[in-house]
């Protein structure tokens, strides 16, 4: 069997997993979040970064932030994970997708102009397999509509557009560290707040709504609760875990580039007509998240999944378009036309892809689906 994802570990994850349990402190925002923090705003120039315990959680944060209230419109691309809509909607927000681009699952910026009200709240784009939205006019639309913009950045990890990181751009931005990521920690996530005015506050919505963070800084000579807040922060043991990929990112992501690149060659080389590659925009570099192919239609990609299946290869398709879903419509009379989100909903495949994936494994995927379309 060829399994869709495996784990990478660097080595150091059990080493620095029990340093953190030598130190005694377990609980969350210890030595090895503190770490990671610094890692991230001295590589990056990431204003001000908090782990948390999933990056869904780190949306949720952001949702805080901004003070979404009942009735304030967000919008977002329907081809995303459900949590990028939840956790705006637990605030009570109203959720108006956008649709993607017609060359890559991106939100498309002219879409998004037009469904700017005077109720909207926020702009969340989400950078679909670690490839750039074009920031400049979602920026520019934000300024002229006094909206924030947060980037879901889950995918996104050490990726750029016009050499800025991506998580860089936006009010604030939200990273995971799933299994299924290029970096990390199980289940994971980070918040990066880059406008001043949230950094004190993100501080005490991590803390449940204190400010304990001031008070071990010695800012404070006693801490309370003052706002509305979670539990978001990660144990140490997952930073830990965290830290030690980190430290091993440059290797892993010259090791997935490799394989992106395979792929890509490979099935250019091929020329299959009903086969669309990944699109990378000239502003946008590419991270090698994932690697997926478009086939003609829905019919023919579950042919395919099937016909891979029978191979012992585990591709997968991605997300369904939130518009469509069940609990949606439940909220919703009409249903948005959204052509291009649900073509990736119906046609969007994605292939093995692992570090340790060997040429020989490569080789097998490639070849079984060059010879699915030699069979038709």
């Amino acid at each position: 069997m060829i399994g869709f994802n495996k784990p990478y570990i660097s080595g150091k994850e059990f080493l620095y997993i029990q340093e953190a349990i030598k130190i005694e402190k377990l609980s969350g925002n210890g030595l090895f979040t503190k770490r990671c923090h610094e890692f991230f705003e001295k590589k990056y120039g990431f204003r001000k970064t908090l782990l948390t315990h999933s990056c869904t959680a780190a949306l949720e944060m952001a949702s805080i932030l901004i003070n979404v209230k009942e009735g304030d419109e967000i919008i977002m691309p329907s081809y995303t994970f459900v949590s990028t809509a939840n956790a705006f909607l637990l605030q009570g927000a109203k959720i108006i997708f956008s649709d993607s681009d017609e060359k890559n699952p991106n939100i498309d910026v002219n879409h998004v102009r037009k469904l700017i009200t005077k109720k909207t709240k926020a702009i969340v784009v989400v950078h679909y397999a670690g490839v750039a939205c074009d920031m400049d006019p979602i920026m520019e639309l934000a300024r002229s509509h006094n909206i924030y913009v947060i980037e879901d950045a889950a995918q996104a990890i050490d990726s750029y557009y016009k050499n800025r990181p991506l998580g860089s751009i936006g009010h604030l931005a939200a990273f995971s560290f799933h299994e299924t990521k290029n970096i990390i920690s199980g289940e994971g996530g980070m918040l990066v707040i880059n406008d001043d005015q949230f950094i004190e506050r993100a501080e005490i919505i991590w803390e449940k709504g204190t400010n304990r963070s001031a008070f071990f800084r010695g800012e404070v000579d006693k801490y309370t609760w003052i706002d509305k807040g979670s539990s978001f922060l990660p144990s140490e043991l997952t930073a830990a875990f965290l830290f030690a990929q980190l430290e091993t990112l440059d290797h892993i992501q010259r090791k997935r580039k490799a394989i992106w690149d395979d792929y890509y060659h490979y099935f250019s080389s091929q020329r299959i007509p009903e086969l669309g590659l990944p699109y990378v925009n000239e502003y946008a570099t590419n991270n090698a998240h994932l690697f997926y192919l478009n086939t003609l239609n829905k019919t023919r990609r579950n042919s395919l999944l099937e016909y891979l299946r029978s191979k012992d290869i585990q591709a997968i398709f991605h997300y369904l378009p939130l518009h469509q879903s069940p609990y949606y419509k439940s909220l919703q009379s009409i249903e948005p036309h959204l052509p291009f989100a649900e073509k990736y909903g119906d046609c969007l495949i994605r292939l093995p892809f692992y570090v340790e994936m060997s040429t020989q494994d490569i080789s097998c995927v490639q070849e079984s689906i060059s010879s699915f379309y030699k069979s038709l």
